[in-house]
């Protein structure tokens, strides 16, 4: 990769795009992609003004569609020749406005490079372009009894490419580790138009380890084309186990209890009172309505292994006060419980008529503290919640329930899910798990990290990225929007505790 002859400071302010030529863009890109390739019309943009987190819109300039990557490095030249900012999109399933479009820029779609290039099922790696769905390596890879081991709740639609730009996990992440465990080789382009590869088929590449770097990047370092993904063989025997508890805090130190003994689930999750009522009435899972919370743990490998383990995880609950325990019978049954916990999210929105998703990880032992101090929140701002937690990692997810016709109830929500994420890192943990930061999580990246590390991010994204093109705005704040973020704090700080002062 070529090195920038100076790197920018971009950590001062926000970089002004308005002066972009719509008209040079269209004209230039038309040379390179045909008609049906290219949409800047208002009617065929709108589709793509906002990602999962749909609170926040904004139609982009153009949209561009290659099919192939010599395509991509030829509309990456263009738009770093004319300044132009780029946000690269898969699927749009993200939920932290990471593939929010620029309202002077291009979004680069990713959607046709769909193509299971090969799958080497002795080497057991998969390579696929990254807008394959995740759930789609996993049917490919069936016929040789191997599948893909992340499994986001949106694995029926999101794609690899997105996977990678938000190192994404699921509910089998606990054993299986996140996107990042889960890779190879990604092959990608930069602004430049240059082509490059990070990670390589050894177990250990020379030079610097660049691949955990790109993963999770948000789309900030360079444009995926091609993903080169590790093969798990699928287990013999799966079993989960449901554990119903009459109180929170019990439910967490069970977590706790069941890591402490050296037990790794396949799963570990954790669903308070609220979201299991939501889901039973959505999907019929059969869940205990009348628990405080419950608890989904599934052991696999063979029969052997997975009889010893549900015994002692088994012990592990009774010990830690659960009132019910069930062991699923069949494999029907086993997908009934976790069917249940991934339709937590449409089940939300069946009962309320927005919700607003928080991703936040805390230390295990702390989740009936974090489930405590959510229900406070919920009287504070007259809002409910529902909490559904990859509990193995302490990767929570409260689902804020509010309507956005309702004026105010949309910030009110958003300064609710402010709060959670502040508490995460008071009690030890960080402000997101696999959902990104984007734009949703950027002012609480202030609280997370301070100055000199901010400005080492800035840096890195200048070494790749010069003129700043890649995903603005992103994910990394600014230190003016640090400055700025701090006294809104401290003002409200302020305004709760002397409500007669003013604020600034």
């Amino acid at each position: 990769m070529g090195e920038p002859a100076d790197l920018p400071d971009f950590s001062v302010a926000e970089r002004d795009f308005s002066t972009v030529d719509k008209a040079r863009l269209v004209s230039s890109l038309s040379r390179v992609l045909p008609a049906a390739s290219l949409l800047h019309d208002l009617e065929d943009l709108r589709p793509y003004e906002c990602d999962g987190m749909s609170a926040l819109r904004q139609v982009p300039m153009v949209v561009a569609l290659p099919e192939t990557e010599t395509q991509v490095v030829e509309i990456l030249k263009i738009c770093a020749a004319l300044g132009v900012p780029v946000v690269a999109r898969g699927a749009g399933t993200g939920l932290s406005g990471g593939a929010q479009p620029h309202k002077f820029g291009l979004v680069l779609s990713l959607a046709r490079f769909k193509k299971i290039i090969r799958i080497d099922a002795h080497a057991r790696r998969a390579v696929v372009q990254p807008g394959v769905r995740n759930l789609a390596i996993s049917e490919a890879a069936a016929p040789f009894g191997l599948y893909y081991a992340p499994d986001p709740s949106s694995q029926i639609a999101c794609t690899i490419g997105g996977n990678v730009a938000e190192n994404s996990g699921g509910v089998h992440c606990l054993k299986y580790g996140l996107t990042i465990h889960n890779l190879l080789k990604v092959r990608g382009v930069t602004i430049a138009g240059e082509i490059v590869e990070f990670g390589s088929l050894a177990l250990d590449t020379p030079g610097y380890d660049l691949l955990p770097l790109v993963t999770g990047s948000e789309g900030m370092l360079a444009v995926v084309t091609e993903v080169t993904v590790k093969l798990t063989p699928k287990p013999q025997l799966a079993q989960c186990v449901l554990a119903a508890f009459d109180d929170v805090v019990k439910a967490g130190e069970a977590v706790a209890a069941v890591i402490a003994a050296g037990i790794i689930p396949a799963g570990l999750e954790m669903m308070d009172q609220p979201a299991t009522a939501a889901v039973e009435e959505f999907v019929h899972a059969g869940y205990p309505l009348d628990a405080e919370a419950i608890l989904l743990c599934e052991s696999d490998g063979t029969p052997e292994e997975v009889a010893e383990e549900i015994a002692r995880v088994r012990a592990i609950l009774e010990a830690s006060g659960a009132t019910e325990l069930r062991v699923s019978r069949d494999e029907g049954e086993r997908l009934r419980f976790w069917a249940g916990r991934k339709a937590a999210f449409p089940a939300a929105g069946r009962i309320s008529p927005d919700y607003y998703c928080m991703d936040g990880t805390i230390p295990r032992k702390r989740l009936g503290e974090m489930l405590k101090a959510i229900q406070q929140m919920e009287k504070k701002y007259s809002m409910r919640c529902i909490n559904v937690f990859h509990a193995g990692d302490g990767n929570l997810h409260p689902l804020i329930l509010f309507d956005a016709n309702k004026p105010g109830d949309q910030h009110t929500a958003e300064a609710f899910g402010a709060e959670i994420l502040e508490l995460s890192v008071a009690l030890g943990g960080t402000i997101t798990g696999e959902h990104g930061v984007g734009i949703e999580k950027i002012n609480q990246m202030c609280s997370q990290f301070a100055t000199p590390t901010i400005n080492a991010f800035h840096r890195v994204k200048a070494a790749f990225d010069p003129q700043g093109l890649l995903n603005p705005g992103k994910a990394i704040p600014t230190l003016n929007r640090c400055a700025e973020y701090g006294r809104e704090r401290m003002g409200a700080n302020v305004a709760q505790t002397h409500p007669d002062l003013p604020r600034f």
